[in-house]
């Protein structure tokens, strides 16, 4: 399998640390019904980077040629022949100051009303169907835009009114947000319906530190021959990507860890199923990601507190953050399970 190779953007096999924001992405991309993920962490952590450098390592999809919408060929009636053409799997960012036409689109009452052809002016929505949508600084975003992403995020349709007018196109796409918690965080009710949240700090090693100062150094020299150099690397991971998203469907979780999963979901107090689905989702991904077809103890242990974290009622008291009373709930109720 090949794959685009951009070489503005540093490798995702090149990337050092950040391995939960790694695995929270690639755990989506193998099943985009976990959510999406939002990252939350301090600037100059390379949450951009990462995000593009995984955009880069998806397959190509096959289109409609010049459709708007990325629409693929085999969904729609066969009866009608049409020309295609193949793309990479596209990877939108949606600009801080965005409006909601610019992401939704617009309707044009003029062309309309002319019996023009021209009435619907695609946004951002459109471009992203089938692909991934970045909003960095998502924190920043007015909530009304970030209810909207997450709408269409969810049931994979955007819709745009106007004057009684009512347009409708498919809108699936992997959401992706980032952002500083130091500016502000999301409101609970939005943040609970993304996945995932993954949570990344500075690296203080000094000796990693300047190992990823020399790296990236040495990638805006020559990027050509960095690639080369991890091109089998990224090429593994991409195929074992794929093999994941094809043996999905496959892998069981018994109905022992199901239990404890709601269990574990219901110690906690979280509001809603969202986490328990959510948590049995990224369970069998990692399974998958893994080559296997059945959930373990392991799997659970490294999904659920990117899955959890952010459903958690907050207290100010309280000295144990998020994932520390995740693990230690977790370890409590699986204590008795034979690995």
């Amino acid at each position: 399998m090949t794959f685009l190779k951009n070489f503005t953007n540093f490798p995702f096999a090149a990337i050092i640390g950040q391995s939960e924001m790694k695995l929270a992405l690639q755990l989506n991309v193998i099943d985009p019904k976990i959510g999406g993920v939002m990252i939350m962490g301090d600037r100059g952590t390379g949450k951009s980077t990462t995000i593009r450098a995984l955009a880069d390592l998806l397959p190509e999809i096959e289109i409609i040629k010049n459709d708007p919408f990325n629409t693929d060929p085999k969904s729609i009636s066969t009866e009608q022949q049409y020309e295609t053409e193949k793309i990479q799997i596209p990877m939108v960012e949606l600009p801080l100051g965005a409006t909601e036409d610019r992401v939704c689109g617009t309707i044009n009452l003029k062309e309309i009303l002319s019996g023009g052809s021209n009435t619907f002016e695609p946004g951002l929505l459109a471009r992203a169907n089938r692909g991934l949508l970045y909003v960095d600084e998502i924190n920043l975003l007015d909530d009304h835009l970030v209810d909207v992403l997450l709408d269409s995020a969810a049931s994979g349709w955007n819709t745009v009114e106007r004057e009684g007018i009512s347009i409708k196109h498919p809108a699936k796409f992997i959401l992706i947000g980032s952002g500083n918690p130091e500016e502000g965080e999301l409101r609970p009710q939005l943040l609970d319906r993304f996945g995932m949240h993954a949570e990344i700090r500075t690296i203080r090693d000094p000796k990693l530190r300047v190992k990823i100062v020399e790296e990236r150094m040495s990638f805006d020299q020559s990027p050509q021959l960095w690639f080369e150099k991890y091109e089998k690397e990224q090429e593994g991971i991409q195929n074992q990507l794929i093999r994941a998203q094809q043996s999905l469907s496959k892998v069981q979780i018994s109905s022992d860890f199901q239990f404890k999963i709601s269990q574990i979901c219901s110690e906690l107090e979280i509001e809603g199923l969202r986490g328990d689905i959510v948590s049995t989702r990224a369970a069998k991904a990692m399974a998958a990601l893994e080559n296997r077809m059945e959930v373990t103890l392991e799997d659970i242990q490294r999904t659920i507190s990117l899955c959890l974290r952010h459903r958690l009622r907050r207290d100010p008291m309280e000295s144990v953050n998020s994932g520390e009373k995740i693990q230690q709930t977790f370890q409590r109720i699986f204590s008795t399970v034979k690995i």
